[in-house]
This record gives structure tokens, sequence and C-alpha cells, in this order.
């Protein structure tokens, strides 16, 4: 897996677009980079950017666009709702794949090193990259804010980790770190009181409240032995919260960074909020993202809803998602479309599946064409998806029948099987293809010496296997829809029994048609050893499809 990490900085500009518009151009600039998302709030006065790529350009971007920031924003100028203390406030990186925590922080050291030494602004590394452990939280590095900079910088123990030690009254300090994924979320309430929300926050956040005597708020501060004020724990572990009021929307928000989604999703941090808002006689109107989410956070949301309502949770990414986003409210203060909020899709590209991004007409186009490929493997693991989704359409209706609750969960659990079963066959559609183009691609390199002629056999092989693996997936892919379309065909809704019968043909024409890829593929190998197991596999998945198709079809026909 190639390494990859994300950078998300904050800078400290959100009303001027054309400052916005300059910062991000720098990020773009650089090769190998992705911008994602640019999101920014006028009352805060802030943007989140965010960007993904391989380390070094990564890093390069990162260096650049606070570079631009700091020769852009006047910090001497800038008010905002939201805790600042410098241009580009704070610029974490953050793992996503095939790179450990402790490499990323050599990384986010290099970017902190730079940025001091070159550009001259005082550099506090936090969380993972911390040097001294009072440093990990940002709120305690960040304590004080822009106007407190200049006096915590005489602090010894304030000297920052990199660059001067003086205060730099125009683009201030940055803080740049390494971390988990974090989740920017703000909750909506119906209330202008930012006291109320803070109440709320309190309740919530994990280090929760100051403990007093009597009344709550004016009541004589409680102390330990040492004179250091007692807390009383808020609700939810890694969540951090403050209540603010946003002139834009006219409205209180409690805003949240949930450092841990694992600990506390987003769905429970809605709920507790709702919850506790609810007891102070305040009602939770809507939330908001700011920036992106991983595309699980999403779909762990609209699951727990889909369960509170007793639904069939074996719908598509999207639907889920719909439901997420309708009962989380998070398009109350403007359009929310995952297609631009879920970093996975943003990630995705079409080029990776060119044939199940086309229509259907476009697809029957392309197959009649005279182009070899997509061909009867594509078709196969085509209609192997289309039988697991017939499927998956009787165990959603039998969930949702009048009369059925109780069985509700029992057909939900099919219907996801089928979900499963369907994303995974569609997936083989383009692989079918990729693996001719790989033997195509093998066969056209050059043999003008012995040394190529051993490369271009050796690739020929590979490909050749490979061209062999992936219809015999398929077959292995497509009979796994017969567990689930046999239960259909016995105990699914008796109005749709059909539609199991019709997924079972399509399942057995699945297996058939990758069934003559495989022996096709194998024609010509010389890898004798791999053809025979890899032959004598599809074999028995071709017998067992067969006794298994008719059965389900005797099964539905006997009901008719």
């Amino acid at each position: 897996m190639k390494p990859l990490i994300e950078c998300v900085p904050n800078f400290s500009e959100g009303v001027q677009q054309e400052v916005i518009d300059q910062i991000c151009e720098e990020i773009s600039s650089v090769e190998g980079v992705k911008l994602l998302d640019v999101d920014p709030g006028k009352a805060t006065n802030r943007t989140v950017v965010t960007f993904v790529g391989a380390p070094k350009p990564v890093i390069e971007a990162a260096y650049l666009a606070i570079k631009k920031a700091a020769s852009l924003i006047d910090m001497s100028k800038h008010s905002g709702e939201h805790p600042r203390m410098g241009a580009t406030d704070v610029c974490p990186l953050i793992p996503i794949s095939g790179i450990t925590m402790e490499e990323t922080v050599k990384y986010a050291e290099a970017l902190g090193e730079r940025v001091g030494q070159e550009l001259g602004i005082p550099v506090y590394l936090y969380e993972s990259a911390a040097k001294k452990p009072e440093r990990k939280n940002l709120a305690t590095v960040r304590a004080g804010e822009y106007e407190g900079l200049a006096t915590k910088m005489n602090d010894p123990d304030w000297k920052p980790d990199y660059g001067p030690d003086t205060f730099n009254a125009k683009s201030g300090a940055t803080a740049i770190g390494v971390r988990d994924f974090l989740v920017a979320y703000n909750i909506n309430l119906n209330t202008t009181s930012v006291r109320r929300a803070n109440a709320v926050a309190f309740d919530v956040r994990e280090k929760g409240r100051i403990k007093r005597e009597g009344h709550p708020l004016t009541g004589k501060i409680m102390r330990d032995a040492e004179g250091n004020p007692l807390r009383e724990a808020g609700k939810l572990k890694s969540v951090k919260a403050i209540g603010w009021y946003i002139e834009e929307y006219g409205l209180a928000q409690i805003s949240m960074n949930l450092t841990d989604i694992n600990e506390t999703s987003l769905h429970k941090a809605f709920e507790t909020v709702r919850e506790c808002a609810n007891q102070r006689g305040l009602r939770v109107t809507g939330s908001e993202l700011v920036g992106l989410v991983p595309k699980k956070v999403l779909l762990e949301a609209g699951k727990y809803f889909l369960k509170q309502q007793e639904r069939s949770l074996g719908i598509t990414e999207l639907a889920i998602m719909h439901i997420a986003i309708k009962s989380l409210g998070l398009d109350e203060l403007g359009p929310f479309d995952p297609k631009k909020k879920v970093i996975e899709y943003l990630l995705e590209e079409d080029s990776a599946r060119p044939l199940v991004n086309k229509t259907l007409i476009g697809f029957a186009d392309e197959t009649a064409s005279e182009s070899p490929a997509p061909g009867g493997g594509s078709i196969s693991a085509y209609v192997g998806a289309l039988g697991a989704a017939l499927g998956g359409m009787v165990a959603n209706l039998s969930a949702h029948k009048r009369g059925w609750d109780e069985k509700w969960s029992y057909y939900s659990s099919y219907a996801v099987m089928a979900q499963d079963i369907k994303d995974r066959l569609i997936q083989l559609v383009d692989e079918d293809t990729t693996a001719f183009n790989k033997i195509l691609e093998a066969l056209r390199m050059p043999k003008s010496s012995e040394e190529e002629k051993q490369l271009r056999s050796k690739s020929i092989a590979a490909a050749t296997r490979y061209a062999i693996e992936v219809p015999l997936t398929v077959m292995k892919t497509s009979y796994e829809s017969y567990t689930l379309l046999e239960e259909m065909a016995q105990s699914g809704l008796k109005a749709s029994i059909s539609d199991a019968a019709v997924g079972a043909l399509c399942t057995h024409t699945a297996v058939e048609g990758a069934y003559l890829n495989v022996k096709i593929n194998c024609k010509d190998f010389d890898d004798k050893e791999f053809v025979t197991q890899a032959l004598s596999e599809a074999n028995t998945i071709l017998d067992q499809s067969g006794k298994k198709k008719q059965q389900i079809l005797k099964t539905v026909n006997d009901h008719l």
C-alpha cells in the first residue's frame, strides 16, 4: 500500500475569498497532491482545507500554503469566533494508509523546522508529534490565543519547538501536529444563548465542568488537597466541546471535536447532546460537519437510525447515508452532498471503473462495439451482481412487510449479505477487462534480446494466471448468492419469490459464463499444476451451481 497522508490546515481567513483562493492555488500547484475540500466560515473567520497525497508532496504543499498565508493574512487585524493564534493556526497531518503514526511524526518535524527557519514563524508541535507531554493537547498549546502569545513566549517553558522565540505580530504562531482522524462537528440548538449552549457542552465534553458547592455557576469552587479545582466528567469520551453563537445562522451551536470516532461516534455525540439539551429545555434542530469524514462515520450513523426504525440495513451506501443526513439534520444550514464530504468518494476516480460508471445503454453499446472488451467475463460478473440484487430485493420487501415486524432483523441480515455480494461482483466487472488488457500489454512487450524475451514470458504467465483467477473469483462470489436465494425462495415474501428464481437463473448464468472464461484462459497456459487445480475447482462450482439452480426453481414453481 502506497504511503498516503492527509493534511487539514486551518487558516485564519474565512471572509476574503481571493485570499482563500490564493492559498489553495499553492496547494494545487504541487504534483501528487489532491485538494479535497475547502470549507470557509464567515462567523469564525476561518477556513479548513483538506488535501491528501504521498508524504513528500503533502509536506511541500503544506509549506507553500503556510508561506502564502503568512504573506496575505495579518493577525493583528483578525477577529473571529474560533480560538486561534496564527495565520496558519493549525496544520495537522493524518496517516491514512501505508504509513505509521511514528513515520508521519518525522514529516511533521521536517515541516516544522522548515517553517521556523525559512519563514520565521514560531512552531509548536502537538498531539503525537509533541516533544513535551504538556504540549500534546492543542487547547493547551493555543491557550491565551494570539492576544496572549507575546506574553506566553516570554515564558521559558513555552519556547517554540522551531523558529524564533520572539513574537511574530503579523503571522502569530503555528501548531503542527500528527493525529488520528478527527471529526469537527457542530450541533445546532434552538437558542441564541451562548451560556445555555455552554451548559450543554460542559454536560457532554470529556473534561466536563468544574465542581461547585451549591449553585453550579456561582457556588464556591471545590478543590482537592493540593488546591486544584475538582472536575465533574462529561458524558462523552474523546470529545472536546464549547458553546458559541453563530450570527450568520442566528443560532447557538455546540462545537465539538470528536478525537476518537471509535470511542464516540457521530450519532452517539448527536444523541447525547439531544438528550442533554432536552433536559435543559432546549431542542436540537440539526447539525453541521466541518471538513471531510471517512465513509464509515456516516454509514454507522445511518445504520444506527435504521435500527431505531426497525428497517432493513441491506440498502445501498448512499441510501444509508441519506438516512444519516436526514436524521442528523446535516442539511439544515445548507445542502449536504456525501460525494463532496466523504473522503473515500473524493479519492475515487472514474477512470478506475470505466464500465460500471457507464449508463445501462452505454454499457450495452460498449459491449456491442468492435472492441474485444468488455466481453463475456465482465457480462458474467454483472449478471451475477443482478442475481444477488434480486435476492436482496426480496429480502428488503420481506423485512418491510406489514405484520412481519418481528422478522425485520432476520431479513435485514440477508439483504446486507446481498449488498456485499453485489458490490464485490460489480468490482469484478471492470477487473475482468483489466485482466484481459494485462495479457495484451504483455504480448506487446519487446522480445529482441534474450533478457526481453524472458521478461515478456514472465509477464504473459503472470497476466494469464490473473486472467484465470478473476473469472474463478466471479464463480465463487456468484455462488455465494445461493444461500440468500434459497432462503428467499423458501421463506421470503410469496408475491416476490419469482424474483428469487430469476436471481438463481442470473447466478447460474454468471457461474457458467465465468466458467467458460476460466476454460479458455487455461487452454494454452503451461503451468499444468495451476491449470489442473483451477479447472477442478471451477468444475465443482459449476456442477453444484446447476443443482442449486434447479432446487430453487422447483421450490418457486411449487409455490406458484
